[in-house]
């Protein structure tokens, strides 16, 4: 499924899924750090989730969103169970 930016500001970048179901979110931190936000509602055909990670490095960031949207599309047929929080 397709994403869109659907805002930037200052330090933060967030996309927002074609079905309007989930938003993933990039936030550098004062001190360096990338936080990632995955927040998935409840009524998406994939059920709800949320899940957040801080890592060190802006690439790190980019591969954990790219890897993000491919795991939340409802057609991938990954288990991301123990991830969901």
């Amino acid at each position: 499924m397709d994403w869109s930016r659907t805002r930037e500001d200052d330090g933060l970048v967030e996309w927002t899924r074609a079905d309007g179901y989930a938003t993933l979110r990039r936030r550098r931190r004062p001190d360096g750090t990338w936080v990632i936000r995955l927040d998935r509602l409840y009524q998406a055909p994939d059920g709800s989730a949320y899940r957040r990670e801080r890592v060190d490095d802006e690439g790190a960031a980019e591969a954990l969103i790219e890897a993000w949207m491919a795991e939340s599309d409802p057609e991938f047929d990954g288990d991301e169970s123990d991830r969901d929080a």
